[in-house]
């Protein structure tokens, strides 16, 4: 029987030391404490939720933005044995309602005890009557009047199987998931983790800009290093966005060995790059790309401009990941950089097979390999309709098992009974496997069907992308029931400001695209308004929710003057 790992509480108090900490940088400015010092004022947390009565085993909901506040807040949760619900921010004001909707769905879903709100949101959150208690963020810090010592904290004895997180996925008011991370697989995934990505504390620095309601920011890059001890610098997702270039200048400034993000951050990074100077990214040991499809020409540009800069690039780490195994699933070794598997696509399409090619082939299609199950995981693909395991280059479902699984969905076992297969999680992702390594295709929901043929969107969606009038990044494709039950394709894109005027132009090149990539033509092209498109808390693109916005005429559509 494998052992427990160390429980997450002992893991902060053995971190808590004085050389190393958490800086936070970003338009609040740069501040630097010790996770010594950030322990204490956690400690004064988790015995002012003591004593509002917040027990072991119980759930405190947090809504606030990236700061010093809401990261000592989640430590101060788990050491008082509660698991923390971090709650997405409105990703626009204009979806308001719907954030508001979604956030007490998952307060009251997720049976939270305590909601602490930061100031800067509780004008967006009015209390309702079946609200558990709403306190300000700030009344549980050590600042607040009446605070208790650090000393009042009493510790939980260690529970493997007690919730630390419970982490929403993206979904609707009436459907929400919420998966659960207790001690044990939070434990084992930081483990597989830091071996698998060789992170050693002393040399190594990590850097995000990562939201903490997300689980690659939460965990993948702030438990990490707050439970072991890493040096890390933190930033608010919206400096980012404001300013993508300043996420090389903080790795540049402090020295940065390890970052994460998904793809389309790595897009903004490399137009960021080619306005910048003295740079200095020759640290960088470990720049991972996940938690969307991968775009190896994406990868390849922006190892391009990183390389001006000292970037190696061995430093390139395309890895998959999931809430549902806390955050690694699969790494690449440190230091080898993009591989990518060309394959024949009209065989991956019609036969479900990834016959390689000649990557130089018009018709290939380059995959990334993401690398092998980190440490206490096994990976196999399976049929998703008969469950027979497949063998390697042949596409089914990846299934998923060991140690950093999740025992499910909270409340709802008719999710948590889908989840699995003989003890086996189910991603949901078609996959294949090549020499023990993952490729990713995409995922079973998304994929459109057309005369036995498996078209996915995502190659629509990067190919549309490329073209002039088109915001990179900000286009969906999906299928809809045509004539005699036969799906057509459907795509909607972001027509980029000041383009208006060409947009019977860019139909046609979207139109003609699309033909070049999948040889069908798409039923319609809609183009819409810029920032209208829709998408999770975490920033993907959302194709469910564009195609009942499609069949709802719900689009904000941009005309032709």
């Amino acid at each position: 029987m494998t052992p427990h790992p160390v429980p997450i509480v002992e893991r902060l108090v053995r971190s808590a030391t004085a050389e190393r900490g958490i800086r936070f940088v970003g338009s609040g400015g740069d501040e630097r404490v010790t996770w010594a010092d950030l322990h204490a004022e956690a400690r004064v947390v988790a015995a002012s939720l003591q004593r509002r009565g917040i027990a072991p085993g119980d759930h405190v909901a947090l809504l606030a933005p990236t700061s010093r506040a809401l990261v000592t807040a989640i430590q101060g949760c788990w050491l008082a044995g509660a698991a923390s619900m971090v709650l997405p921010l409105p990703m626009r004001m204009g979806s308001l309602d719907e954030f508001i909707g979604q956030t007490r769905g998952r307060i009251l879903h997720g049976d939270a005890r305590l909601v602490l709100i930061d100031d800067q949101l509780a004008p967006f959150y009015a209390a309702a009557p079946d609200d558990p208690p709403i306190e300000p963020l700030g009344a549980v810090l050590a600042s607040a009047p009446g605070a208790p010592s650090p000393d009042e904290a009493v510790l939980p004895a260690p529970d493997p199987e007690r919730l630390v997180i419970l982490q929403y996925t993206s979904g609707s008011t009436s459907d929400p998931k919420g998966v659960m991370i207790p001690d044990r697989v939070l434990g084992s995934n930081l483990d597989a983790i830091a071996a698998a990505a060789d992170l050693t504390v002393g040399p190594d620095v990590t850097v995000s800009w990562l939201p903490l309601y997300h689980d690659m920011g939460l965990v993948g890059l702030l438990a990490l290093p707050m439970t072991t001890g890493l040096e890390h610098v933190q930033a608010a997702p919206q400096d980012f966005m404001a300013h993508p270039g300043h996420w090389m200048e903080w790795i540049s400034r402090y020295r940065g060995t390890a970052t994460a993000g998904p793809n389309f951050s790595w897009v903004l990074a490399t137009r960021a790059l080619k306005r910048a100077e003295g740079l200095d990214l020759s640290s960088m040991r470990v720049a991972l790309s996940g938690a969307e499809p991968i775009d190896p020409d994406a990868v390849e540009a922006f190892v391009r401009e990183a390389g001006r800069f000292g970037f190696p690039p061995g430093a390139v780490f395309c890895a998959f990941g999931m809430a549902e195994v806390a955050i690694g699933g699969t790494f690449p070794p440190p230091g080898r950089g993009l591989r990518v598997d060309a394959v024949d696509r009209a065989a991956l399409e019609t036969e479900h097979a990834a016959r390689p090619a000649d990557p130089g082939d018009e018709l290939a299609r380059r995959v990334p390999l993401l690398g092998s199950p980190v440490p206490g995981l096994e990976m196999r693909i399976c049929d998703p309709s008969s469950g027979a395991v497949l063998a390697e280059r042949m596409v089914g479902e990846l299934e998923l098992r060991g140690t950093s699984v999740t025992p499910g969905y909270y409340k709802r076992p008719d999710l948590s009974a889908d989840l699995f297969h003989d003890g086996w999680l189910r991603t949901g992702d078609l996959a294949y496997a090549v020499d023990g390594e993952l490729a990713m295709c995409g995922r079973i929901k998304d994929v459109i069907i057309v005369g036995g043929r498996n078209v996915y969107p995502m190659d629509i969606e990067r190919a549309v992308s490329e073209l002039d009038g088109v915001r990179a990044g900000n286009v969906i494709a999906f299928g809809v029931e045509g004539y005699k039950g036969k799906e057509s394709v459907v795509i909607v894109a972001e027509a980029r400001p000041g383009e208006a005027a060409s947009l019977d132009q860019v139909r046609r090149t979207v139109h003609d695209r699309c033909v070049q990539v999948c040889g069908l033509p798409p039923r319609d092209v809609m183009l819409v308004q810029p920032g209208t498109l829709p998408k999770t808390s975490s920033g993907k693109l959302q194709r469910a929710k564009a195609r009942e916005q499609y069949l709802g005429e719900a689009l904000s559509l941009l005309d032709a003057p």
